[in-house]
């Protein structure tokens, strides 16, 4: 079964502080993700920023209302760059997220890259063409929207 990979990039007219400090505090996931998700934190956050070896854990109803656990650990930090959060318990077989931030001139140039992969062989990759790929990049571009609502829109300057 294939790994998927998607990719996205934003710029964000902030300073790279301010960004860090939003998108490494786990009580910030809420705000990204569709109400009609119920994505809730249900671990006793530990810290923030994030920090290697930390545990997330949550729930989240993207499919009829059904609740799903979901554990993820982050993996690795280099402070104000990036973090990468990797699915301990949950949906996936593999999930593999970075986050990447990188200052640019009147902003950051934030990048997510996810590879994942569905479990249950060929019943994984019906579920992946039928609703699995549309969700996760249906909530990428709900992202989009939410992040440029609270920090404004990315205007480019042209000289």
């Amino acid at each position: 079964m294939a790994v998927h990979t998607i990719k996205t990039i934003q710029k964000i007219p902030v300073s790279p502080d301010r960004a860090w400090a939003f998108f490494s505090n786990p009580a910030n996931l809420r705000l990204l993700t569709p109400e009609g998700m119920g994505f809730s934190v249900i671990s006793e956050l530990s810290g923030s920023p994030v920090y290697a070896g930390q545990l997330i854990e949550y729930t989240v109803k993207p499919v009829g209302g059904i609740p799903l656990y979901w554990m993820t650990e982050i993996t690795q930090v280099k402070e104000g760059l990036y973090f990468i959060d990797e699915q301990r318990m949950g949906p996936y077989k593999l999930w593999h997220h970075q986050h990447h931030f990188k200052a640019i001139p009147g902003g950051v140039e934030m990048t997510d890259i996810l590879h994942y992969r569905n479990r249950f062989w060929v019943l994984g990759g019906l579920a992946h063409f039928l609703f699995v790929k549309n969700k996760l990049r249906s909530l990428f571009d709900y992202r989009r929207v939410k992040v440029e609502e609270l920090f404004g829109r990315w205007e480019e300057k042209v000289s």
